[in-house]
């Protein structure tokens, strides 16, 4: 560890400085903080463009195309997902300024959020294996999108990012368990900041993987439009923040994650996530000016809704509900979430962003969004 490393994170308080977003909205944080306070529904119907496979409609990011976005150079063997994780990466870096990948890289981690990484180049690399000439006449530039790290690992190479780099995996919570994981990066003393979030593409694959896990399976799911993006947040301490120029947008409060075997126990693992995190966070339930819950409707839906009115009561807070904005965004959603918080147009004070996934998890994290 270098000297400056050593003299890096907060033990106690780390705020958001920055962030970016490449959603159905489009590129940036612009864009999706226009979508978001427009109320505009982000999903569109096949145009005979993209295959959408079941679904009529998809929260797919406009006119994206990795050469387009990041030049040819590196980009011919590069997935949907690698493309969309890099160029948000790059869009958050660009306008978060000093102090980061050109100044500091090797102070600088990245903790990056996925579902399976890309479905699309995993099934597509299994194929060529079995229908080419021989088992072995593969593309092998190919390989590397096969492996769920790639998009994380790849982001970093770009952008010489020669921090701690992790990939999590953890199912429509991956957003909240990404952004827990990296505050233990900064608390541990093992970087100074942490470009971290989750992103998830869409592709005819993932889309008839997801149809069927909903209509056939034992937790059986709304078969909505899917989503794709990416969120991106920087997570430092606030002297930190402002000794390179950056205003903290959002300090984090407290996080809490509970698991559930049973889904009829899901509402209580949700109304137990909840209250872990306000007690973490020394935040009263009356303080909440917003929620975020993860909206992922059905059975398991109504009980996240359940837990949160049972708990706030008369006072339940204004609720941002983005899945019919832009879809199920799967890995990526919760990243989301945590970005419509920051996008909204609500009043500043501690917001709660919730998260639940059929396969038996669920988080809470809570944040006091405004300048700190």
């Amino acid at each position: 560890m270098t000297a400056s490393l050593a003299t890096g994170a907060d033990p106690d308080t780390l705020v958001v400085s920055g962030w970016s977003a490449s959603s159905p909205y489009g590129l940036g944080a612009a864009a999706f903080t226009e979508g978001i306070r427009a109320d505009r529904d982000g999903t569109r119907a096949a145009d005979g463009t993209a295959d959408l496979g079941p679904y009529e409609r998809a929260g797919r990011i406009p006119d994206f195309d990795a050469r387009s976005v990041l030049g040819r150079k590196g980009t011919r063997a590069m997935d949907r997902a690698t493309a969309i994780a890099v160029a948000t990466a790059g869009m958050l870096l660009g306008e978060a300024g000093s102090g980061l990948a050109e100044d500091v890289p090797e102070a600088v981690g990245m903790v990056l959020g996925t579902g399976h990484g890309s479905v699309q180049s995993i099934m597509d690399f299994t194929r060529d294996s079995l229908t080419g000439e021989k088992p072995f006449h593969v593309d092998p530039a190919l390989f590397p999108n096969t492996v769920m790290n790639r998009a994380a690992g790849q982001s970093a190479i770009w952008h010489t990012l020669r921090g701690p780099n992790t990939t999590v995996a953890g199912g429509a919570p991956t957003g909240l368990l990404a952004l827990n994981y990296a505050a233990r990066l900064l608390r541990q003393g093992h970087c100074e900041a942490v470009l971290c979030g989750a992103v998830e593409e869409f592709s005819a694959e993932r889309a008839w993987l997801e149809y069927r896990a909903r209509t056939g399976g034992p937790h059986r799911r709304p078969a909505g439009p899917l989503g794709e993006g990416c969120a991106l947040f920087l997570l430092e301490s606030p002297d930190r923040a402002r000794s390179y120029g950056r205003t903290p947008l959002a300090t984090l409060l407290g996080t809490r994650f509970m698991a559930f075997t049973d889904p009829e126990r899901a509402q209580d693992a949700v109304s137990r996530a909840v209250t872990e995190a306000l007690k973490n966070a020394d935040v009263r339930p009356d303080e909440i000016t917003l929620i975020v819950p993860s909206d992922s409707g059905g059975p398991l839906g109504a009980r996240e809704d359940a837990a949160l009115a049972e708990f706030f009561g008369d006072r339940l807070p204004p609720r941002l509900r983005l899945r019919k904005l832009l879809g199920d965004a799967g890995a990526a959603a919760a990243s989301l979430q945590l970005a419509g918080a920051l996008a909204a147009d609500a009043a500043a004070g501690p917001v709660l962003v919730t998260s639940i996934d059929p396969d038996g998890q669920t988080g809470a994290v809570v944040l006091r969004t405004g300048a700190s």
